[in-house]
């Protein structure tokens, strides 16, 4: 049975991971027959935002700790993360992905990648197996190989960053998925598109099948 790593960014879509992009992968990778484990790394988060009302909140949290809400506690720091151990290594997205495991939400073309964030993709990548990206999660892929084809689906700054990294933008809809044969790399643009969840539940099918047929 294959097996993917899904790395979380905290719980929530402003502040951590989107919680329904990650739910939707956990449950595409089992329908197709897939299993997996999540990881987060044990940080803390870049800062709180009440989801209520979109205003920040005077208050401390960790990515590992809020991450552990979606995983239902069963996660590991991603420092135990071992790429020998697994077939595939995903990111589902909301802003913790560029708050957390990167600062491209604040910096930009300026931004840089955590450090276990980027251990963990490039050890992956080292061993030529697939490494797939939701929604903003992408941006992350430029940053670190720079010379990459991605797709954040259609937002114009985003994409014109992106390309200031190095990597080409592909505009894409629901449910579609770039793959970028030189690096394995595989992206699909979920919430970065007006949608609703079962156009989520596409595009992580969509992306979990591509990635398990390149295994």
């Amino acid at each position: 049975m294959k097996k993917f790593a899904i790395v979380l960014s905290g719980s929530g879509v402003y502040d951590g991971s989107e919680i329904h992009e990650a739910t939707l992968t956990m449950l595409a990778i089992m329908k197709q027959g897939a299993m997996y484990e999540i990881f987060a790394p044990d940080i803390p988060q870049h800062h709180v935002i009440n989801h209520l009302t979109g205003k920040e909140m005077p208050e401390e949290r960790n990515v590992l700790v809020e991450s552990a809400r979606i995983a239902r506690g069963n996660i590991k720091n991603l420092n135990e993360y071992d790429p020998n151990n697994f077939d595939a290594l995903i990111f589902p997205g909301g802003f913790g992905a560029a708050k957390n495991l990167s600062d491209f939400a604040f910096k930009g073309v300026d931004c840089t990648v955590n450090a276990e964030v980027e251990k963990a993709i490039l050890k992956t990548a080292g061993k030529n197996k697939p490494i797939g990206a939701l929604c903003i999660s992408p941006v992350i892929f430029a940053k670190i190989f720079g010379d990459v084809e991605i797709t954040i689906g259609q937002d114009k700054g985003t994409a014109e960053a992106v390309e200031k990294l190095g990597a080409t933008h592909v505009n894409t809809t629901h449910g579609g998925v770039i793959i970028d044969e030189k690096n394995n790399l595989y992206t699909t643009p979920c919430y970065m598109l007006d949608a609703n969840i079962l156009e989520i539940a596409k595009g992580a099918s969509n992306i979990v099948k591509i990635m398990l047929e390149r295994m």
